[in-house]
């Protein structure tokens, strides 16, 4: 078909005067007849690919789409450029019997162009033998990406479509469309559908109006998302979580603190869940808080900020949530909270699966979990990993990134380099990356033993550096084309030709640490130049001269979060003070008035105008379960028990536990912690904490060594500061 009357159609139909992308050259495939698979990115027109085709094609497309949200979507859009209704339909199990024949009726009278169908309503037996009595003109599978067991929304009825299509319809042309997929992702879609002479198209995977953030998960992230959505007021957000239950609550904390919020999830009836997605499509609610289930599709094109509450479990669900984000080409933030607590709770939840699902789960976390804390260009890790090069210094969106706008301090890294590289060569791609740190760090596994690696000259040849060094090193190796990972063997590292030639002749290789996310430093202090850095410095000497006085360490006083948020917000009223992050009654009646005055003389002598909206609102949930705990310990009821009835896990009410005293308040658990520590260790936890210059975890468990557990430090740490410090 001529170019000219492709662009008359596309005016016709949808109003527009010219095609994005590689999307005319994709039309003139399908029109043709041929199998095509699309790859582009969320916001790129994959649907136009096949509107289009199907409304200037004789017959009905079927178009293969995951979610009845999703179909409903696109399909009144399809309704609104025509004046019959019966133009586009959707075949799934929201229809009773009589809609499910009124849409029979419209594809039996060639008036249906387009027809949504879940692959479940597909592999029905009547809709198999209806469709094998009508035109259909070609198949489009959306979201394709879910045919693949190594794509990161798989799903088994997507690899039945093939053996379904052959029993109805053999011979029609097939369009595969996807917003996401790695080189492995698109070979198995190809496979399984059984199009392998099908023309590719792939867009660039680059977003550049996109700015990536990732700051650390604390207790206060509610409060942080609240503070970031009022700081972006009127604008269009998207707030996803892993859970259900987060989504409600988050949604109803939104709600008090006067934000126009409202949740989605696949636990909500229908009616509800298409009301509100209805009301942020019009504009009615700002902000939706939801689970995974949400966005597939939809047609929002100002959406100017998406949040993650929690890490997702692939780049590949990461990317396609985030590009929801500026579909219009303006302003999209992405902005996600990474705590590594959180994946442990997802490597747990992929423990349960089969061998290979959990094998291809923890490969596809990992990778998150590298894109989290890596310090290297954000933009350039994730097109590395769909396979794109990108220039950090002039592409398109090159400074559309936290790392790369603030960047941290590089080092000079030619020998350490040389040295892993050497490790993987001699131990013959043998070992994943954390295998590969364990034999530099001159640790064993039983792995490391059967192979006998630990016999071996290099094992221990890197102790001089830590695991964190170690991690960051090989990710900047792999993007940087020195290593490569085998995603068909889990993981696995080989050295490259490139990776080779440097361990020939070794030249420069600049590094960047990586992000260290402490789960006890508050994520706004990761915000560049917004904590005041000269009050800082008060306030830490206030700090020293009162833990002098009351003969305790300083971070009994306040702990160095709490400092950091005092700078960010100048509290100057005790009800402020209560609402800075690790503060509480507890602590602000015993220690606040000395810092409320300094805080007061600095706001008056640098003409400080302070931030607005100081105290967040909470629902009441916390409340009650922080009543809960304490009359429950103050009755000395076990603490399993008290975890049990509230069905939580030791790790979750150590959390809650944790919020209440470094919050102020005591908690008598003595009795429990001389049921789990003899007088001795308890004698060398107190030495230790009265002269540590940090309270902090992961340094007690560094300087202790295997001596006691994480949980055996943390509620002795609750002991100390419930009686040291409040």
């Amino acid at each position: 078909m001529e170019e000219k009357n492709l662009v008359e159609s596309l005016q016709k139909y949808f109003g527009f005067s010219s095609f994005k992308g590689k999307q005319q050259q994709v039309i003139v495939e399908v029109l043709k007849d041929q199998n095509c698979f699309v790859i582009m990115p969320t916001g790129g027109g994959k649907s136009l690919c096949y509107q289009l085709p199907a409304l200037m094609k004789e017959g009905t497309a079927l178009v293969i789409s995951p979610l009845i949200a999703l179909m409903k979507n696109q399909v009144d859009a399809i309704r609104g450029i025509s004046e019959d209704s019966g133009i586009a339909h959707v075949l799934n199990s929201s229809l009773n019997k009589t809609e499910t024949q009124r849409v029979k009726e419209d594809i039996k009278k060639g008036v249906t162009k387009l027809l949504y169908v879940a692959p479940e309503s597909l592999n029905k037996k009547e809709n198999i033998e209806f469709f094998k009595s009508v035109k259909l003109s070609f198949l489009a599978i959306d979201e394709a990406h879910c045919i693949s067991e190594w794509g990161h929304d798989f799903r088994p009825d997507y690899r039945n479509i093939r053996p379904i299509m052959n029993q109805i319809a053999p011979s029609i042309p097939i369009v595969a469309l996807t917003a996401t997929a790695t080189e492995k992702v698109q070979e198995d879609i190809i496979k399984n559908l059984g199009i392998q002479g099908a023309t590719v198209f792939k867009d660039s995977f680059n977003r550049p109006n996109l700015y990536y953030e990732v700051r650390t998960k604390t207790k206060q992230v509610d409060s942080d998302i609240i503070k970031f959505i009022k700081s972006n007021e009127g604008k269009s957000g998207i707030v996803y979580c892993l859970s259900r239950k987060k989504v409600e609550n988050l949604a109803e904390t939104l709600q008090v603190n006067g934000i126009n919020a409202l949740p989605y999830h696949a636990g909500l009836d229908a009616k509800t869940r298409v009301n509100n997605q209805d009301q942020f499509l019009n504009e009615q609610c700002d902000i939706i808080v939801a689970t995974i289930a949400f966005g597939m599709g939809i047609d929002k094109p100002d959406v100017r900020f998406v949040i993650h509450h929690d890490i997702p479990k692939s780049i590949e669900s990461y990317y396609q949530e985030t590009g929801r984000a500026g579909r219009d080409g303006g302003e999209g933030h992405c902005l996600a909270f990474y705590s590594y607590k959180d994946i442990e709770k997802l490597e747990k939840f992929i423990s349960g699966k089969p061998v290979a699902e959990h094998e291809i789960g923890m490969a596809l976390l990992q990778e998150m979990v590298a894109y989290a804390e890596t310090s290297m260009s954000r933009r350039k890790f994730i097109l590395h990993y769909f396979g794109e090069t990108f220039d950090e210094k002039n592409g398109l969106g090159a400074d559309m990134d936290d790392n790369t706008r603030y960047p941290k301090e590089q080092r000079q890294a030619e020998e350490e380099l040389k040295t892993l590289l050497e490790v993987v060569k001699s131990t013959s791609n043998k070992y994943k990356a954390k295998e590969i740190v364990h034999i530099l760090m001159g640790t064993t596994n039983s792995q490391i033993i059967s192979h006998k690696t630990h016999e071996k000259d290099i094992f221990g040849c890197g102790n001089n550096q830590d695991k964190l060094f170690w991690m960051a090193l090989i990710r900047q190796a792999i993007v940087q084309g020195f290593l490569k990972k085998e995603i068909e063997s889990y993981g696995v590292l080989f050295l490259t030709k490139r990776g080779v030639e440097f361990i020939e002749a070794p030249t420069s290789f600049m590094m960047t640490l990586d992000h260290i996310h402490s789960d006890s430093v508050d994520s706004s202090a990761n915000m560049p130049a917004a904590v005041d850095q000269q009050l800082i410095k008060l306030l830490k000497a206030e700090r020293k001269k009162i833990a002098l006085k009351n003969g305790v360490p300083p971070y009994a006083v306040f702990q160095e979060y709490s400092l950091d948020d005092m700078a960010l917000k100048y509290p100057i009223a005790m009800d402020e003070l209560v609402a800075i992050n690790g503060v509480g009654e507890g602590k602000a009646r015993k220690y606040g008035q000395t810092f409320l005055k300094l805080i007061a003389n600095y706001i008056e002598e640098h003409n400080i105008i302070r931030p607005q909206d100081l105290i967040v609102k909470t629902t009441g949930e916390n409340s009650s379960l922080k009543l809960y705990l304490i009359q429950s310990i103050d009755r000395k009821l076990p603490l399993d028990d008290i975890a049990a009835a509230k069905g939580m896990t030791m790790n979750a009410l150590l959390d809650e536990m944790e919020t209440i005293v470094f919050s102020g308040t005591k908690l008598n658990i003595s009795y429990w912690i001389d049921e789990i520590l003899d007088d001795d260790d308890q004698e060398d936890l107190y030495d230790y904490f009265i002269e540590a210059e940090t309270d902090q975890i992961t340094t007690a468990l560094a300087t202790f060594g295997d001596t006691f557990e994480e949980e055996e430090l943390r509620l002795y740490r609750l002991k100390f500061l419930s009686e040291v410090a409040n």
